[in-house]
């Protein structure tokens, strides 16, 4: 149970809440949040190291309380959990759409420590959803914006502005996070430039350590095995871009 210290609106939907304990753990991996008396959830470590922080999008019931809870509130942690991002090469490209930027950020701030050259595509639907902008830019990246509606950037989805940032420029990998359908193009974009590619995705979990088989993916868990994956990983996966299991176990379209 940890004390929250810190309750950060950082758009309309997305918060961040610090704590004052360390947590070490590599960018890509999540912890399990509960919510005392209500329900139990992952979330993307956006802040590792002392004073380590988690970043959340309001999306439910879940969400919609932890969002009104207060510092000095406890909230339970374990974790963390999953695989992380592998970082290496000289230079890497970045996308990162919506609240998929939460495990973006510190991935972007260890390769700047490595002194590694990035690039980010950050994209959001509006010009007010546009996560961790200013830190991506403290971090040293060369920072490019699409929006949905045009209100900030390039007018268009991350994917477009990826496919034209790429253009004459050379890079040793590329890292994305966000909705898997970008994810998915992002990993044709990928395979098509010969680059190695890492994607966090995003699947329903219910325990975090591979027993409940809510995030399952073609014979894999997304909480164990993942949650990021290798592009030869995500070239052999039938339902990746396509299908996911809902609350209920159903299968769905992503």
């Amino acid at each position: 149970m940890l004390e929250i210290k810190e309750h950060i609106r950082e758009t309309p939907l997305v918060r961040t809440i610090r704590f004052s304990e360390k947590l070490d753990a590599v960018p890509g991996q999540f912890v399990m949040v509960w919510v005392p008396g209500l329900d139990e959830f992952p979330m993307s470590v956006s802040y590792a190291g002392n004073r380590f922080g988690i970043t959340y999008q309001i999306v439910g019931e879940g969400t919609k309380a932890l969002a009104t809870m207060r510092t000095g509130v406890k909230i339970g942690i374990r974790g963390p959990y999953g695989r992380g991002f592998t970082l290496d090469g000289r230079k890497i490209l970045l996308v990162a759409g919506g609240a998929g930027m939460a495990p973006i950020a510190p991935l972007l701030e260890a390769a700047s420590e490595k002194k590694i050259t990035t690039d980010l595509v950050l994209g959001a639907k509006t010009k007010d959803e546009l996560l961790f902008e200013k830190r991506a830019s403290k971090a040293g990246a060369a920072v490019h914006i699409s929006t949905d509606d045009g209100t900030k950037g390039f007018k268009g989805l991350a994917t477009e502005l990826a496919e034209s940032v790429l253009v004459g420029k050379k890079f040793d990998r590329m890292y994305t996070c966000g909705p898997e359908k970008m994810a998915a193009k992002m990993a044709v974009i990928a395979a098509r430039k010969r680059i190695p590619m890492e994607a966090s995705l995003e699947r329903i979990m219910k325990c975090g350590i591979g027993i409940c088989d809510s995030c399952a993916l073609d014979g894999r868990h997304v909480c164990k095995d993942g949650p990021v994956f290798s592009l030869k990983e995500l070239k052999s996966f039938e339902e990746f871009g396509r299908t996911k299991l809902d609350q209920s176990g159903r299968k769905v379209p992503v």
